[in-house]
């Protein structure tokens, strides 16, 4: 199982949520390029990264900074928030970025998928989908759709995708533990997708247990930041 440290970006800085709620927001580093070469000096080798101001506009706000990431550290950089248009993700990996993460579209325009991973390979694009209660959430989690999570999973790996994160929204940054079942349920279903998780990581006995389930990777951010994952405990799953 990869481990993938998180870097979610809120007017320049990284940043934490609560529960996806803006309002509710902490900045756990000042400087991103700082928190990254962090990550890239103890010899981790890809990072997650989301624009959430781009969440919110459906641009990519921090595009020239997330640009900066890749070619001042070098470390894998999958990258999400405000992707709406194959222009941007043709710009996103002309940079440098390694996979663009595809969220609300898949919801709203599930043949853009299709024509994004026709475009650019399955290796290349993911599928980020956020739960609230089961739902789909979409547009920086400010809206809730009527789409189960499973079917749109399964919707998405019909149309070719091999890379899903899975979020439940009520869990992230709260440090409760992953919703077990949920990601129980997308492997039993999915088999041939590589399930990522993401949400509500509060120890390494959370780790454990995801990579027992059989997750391909899980994305750590506020256990990290308040101290409650190490470094060479992430180093100890893989990079």
């Amino acid at each position: 199982m990869q481990i993938f440290p998180a870097i979610d970006i809120k007017d320049g800085q990284a940043v934490r949520l609560f529960k996806g709620d803006f309002a509710q927001k902490t900045v756990v580093n000042p400087d991103v390029l700082d928190q990254a070469r962090t990550f890239a000096a103890v010899g981790m080798t890809f990072i997650h990264v989301v624009d959430l101001d781009g969440a919110l506009t459906g641009q990519v706000v921090n595009r020239d900074l997330i640009a900066r990431l890749k070619a001042e550290t070098g470390l894998g950089i999958q990258v999400g928030g405000g992707i709406r248009t194959l222009e941007q993700i043709r710009d996103y990996l002309q940079v440098g970025v390694d996979r663009v993460i595809i969220g609300s579209m898949a919801v709203k325009a599930p043949d853009f998928v299709a024509e994004a991973l026709a475009t650019f390979g399955p290796d290349r694009i993911m599928v980020g989908i956020d739960a609230k209660d089961g739902f789909v959430a979409t547009e920086g989690w400010l809206e809730t759709s009527n789409i189960d999570f499973v079917t749109l999973a399964k919707s998405m790996a019909d149309r070719g995708v091999q890379h899903l994160i899975y979020t439940d929204v009520a869990r992230d940054g709260t440090l409760t533990g992953p919703n077990f079942d949920h990601y129980e349920r997308l492997i039993a279903e999915l088999p041939q997708v590589q399930i990522i998780a993401s949400g509500g990581i509060a120890d390494v006995s959370d780790l454990e247990r995801l990579a027992e389930l059989g997750v391909a990777g899980t994305i750590v951010g506020k256990a990290y930041y308040q101290g409650r994952i190490s470094l060479d405990q992430f180093k100890a799953f893989g990079g």
